[in-house]
């Protein structure tokens, strides 16, 4: 399990204390299967919905900025593209400039300066004379088309250059904005993650579950049987191993997740038991087909309602820390029978399942 620090408001805290002092502790009811669960206080799914909500506010701003970040460098690798063909083009040009000076010297150093008839009248063979004017005309010709060719290339990609960075420029300011938008999100994120996490905390303390939230489920567009718990997840403390916030061996798999990521069943099943209070904080246990129980621990809020179905990957519940918890993360357990100690390692189990984590 991994430790963060809590940042609790006044009003978190205030708000908290008055739902402690407003909520009475009902009878117990029995559930399904041996399970036990106080009765439900009508649930209100504002702060569950706008945490879900911003959720995907944040995914979708963190897809628009990396977006952004990679067309700014695609941009920025074409403006070095340019610069360096502008180098290229000038080079060339410097070349070319260079070989000109070269041959109206030698034209120079060979008779340039004297008048076309008296170097015919001087000649040794005037024939050799001519074609030897006119390749040098031909090279001259080439060379000038050449000059031309390397200083409308140079225009053109100067006009290129100029315009892959304003367009650079432009994806920076862009991309910038985009920040903002996105740390403003995470803000407001953070805020009605304590919030909901403080209602949360606030029902376990009274004994009185809020009930369930009843959440707009994500399009169902799944075909396999059965997923992982979490979309998004570092897997933290695992099957058995030994800690001293545990009496004798973990007995579950940790999926170390912010407050309110959404929790979805991992197949298809029937709710037995919703619980706020104890060891596991507000949890869900479902009952799948095979026989083989699932359970859904240290939650800050629950979408379903005890005896309800469900089908893979549906939302039934949101991550929290309440409970004996040390921060954000979800308690996840696969057992033989509903009750806690008849658990199995859920990494093989679901793997076995064809989840791998």
């Amino acid at each position: 399990m991994r430790s963060f620090r809590r940042h609790r408001t006044l009003v978190a805290v205030l708000l908290c204390a008055a739902a402690v002092l407003a909520a009475r502790p009902t009878v117990a009811e029995s559930g399904g299967d041996g399970g036990v669960s106080p009765a439900f206080v009508p649930a209100d799914a504002g702060v569950s919905a706008q945490v879900a909500r911003l959720f995907e506010e944040a995914a979708v701003a963190t897809q628009q900025y990396e977006a952004g970040r990679r067309a700014a460098d695609r941009q920025r690798t074409q403006v070095r593209r340019m610069e360096q063909l502008l180098g290229r083009e000038r080079r060339q040009l410097a070349a070319f400039n260079a070989d000109l000076g070269r041959i109206a010297r030698a034209h120079y150093r060979e008779g340039g300066g004297m008048p076309y008839t008296a170097q015919m009248l001087l000649a040794d063979d005037p024939d050799e004379l001519m074609r030897g004017q006119r390749a040098g005309r031909q090279a001259d010709l080439a060379l000038d088309k050449a000059v031309t060719r390397s200083r409308r290339a140079e225009a053109r990609f100067a006009v290129g250059e100029a315009r892959a960075a304003t367009a650079w420029r432009r994806l920076e300011k862009r991309n910038f904005e985009l920040g903002e938008i996105k740390q403003d999100i995470q803000r407001k994120l953070e805020q009605a993650q304590w919030t909901l996490q403080g209602q949360a905390d606030a029902s376990v303390a009274a004994g009185s579950c809020r009930g369930a939230v009843r959440l707009e489920q994500p399009v169902q567009g799944r075909t396999r049987p059965w997923v992982a718990p979490v979309e998004s997840y570092e897997l933290s403390a695992g099957f058995g191993s030994g800690g001293e916030r545990w009496s004798s061996r973990h007995t579950g798999q940790d999926f170390a997740v912010p407050i309110g990521t959404p929790v979805g069943a991992v197949g298809a099943g029937r709710v037995v038991k919703v619980s706020c209070g104890g060891a596991f904080g507000i949890e869900v246990v479902l009952r799948h087909p095979d026989g083989y129980y699932t359970q859904y621990a240290h939650l800050a809020a629950v979408t379903v309602d005890q005896g309800e179905r469900v089908a893979p990957g549906q939302w039934i519940g949101q991550s929290g820390t309440t409970g004996n918890s040390t921060g954000p993360h979800l308690h996840f357990e696969v057992r033989v029978t509903p009750e806690v100690g008849s658990g199995v390692d859920p990494v093989p189990w679901l793997m076995k399942h064809g989840v791998p984590l």
